[in-house]
């Protein structure tokens, strides 16, 4: 008899937890705490500063220094898109980016921003856009010469690391 009742006390007990919301089916009794961690979304990822932003021009610039057009193409997205200032072709895949690269680091190229306007627009995508120099020297003369570029780096956040999706330069043109 006071198996029974006993029984019966801890169905309407369940009973009761259930209809307020706080047991999970097949979980067991949940806390509070639990209650309300399951109902809050997601903390979202916190959006970069644009000084961080502005460091992933500095990892690619320091890329373009090692000579080596895989590690300056490994900082773009497998499905990214090069509209470079030194080829009329758009790059659209890994290997024509690589292929650009191959070419454009013979020139030894050092870049410096100019002028930079950053948008970070989550935390997963920021663009930045301005105005760049490259110093550059010719493989056959060693002559060396400085290129002002207008430039745009769309970047994505793809499982955990920044990529380059989206670039484009071309030569700035003369004020008119």
């Amino acid at each position: 008899m006071k198996r029974q009742i006993r029984l019966r006390a801890v169905i309407a007990t369940s009973v009761a937890l259930v209809a307020a919301g706080t047991v999970t089916a097949g979980v067991g009794i949940a806390s509070p705490e639990h209650k309300t961690a399951e109902r809050r979304p997601p903390a979202a990822a916190a959006k970069p500063t644009p000084k961080e932003i502005a460091g992933l021009f500095d990892a690619w610039n320091a890329a373009l220094r090692t000579g080596d057009p895989e590690t300056v193409a490994a900082r773009y997205a497998p499905d990214a898109v090069l509209l470079p200032t030194a080829s009329p072709k758009i790059r659209t895949n890994h290997g024509e980016i690589v292929d650009y690269f191959e070419h454009f680091l013979q020139k030894k190229p050092v870049g410096e921003k100019v002028r930079s306007v950053i948008t970070v627009l989550d935390s997963n995508s920021a663009i930045d856009a301005g105005l760049y120099r490259f110093h550059v020297t010719d493989p056959a003369t060693g002559a060396k010469k400085a290129i002002d570029a207008r430039y745009t780096y769309e970047y994505e956040k793809r499982g955990g690391t920044w990529l380059i999706v989206n670039h484009h330069s071309s030569v700035l043109p003369a004020e008119g």
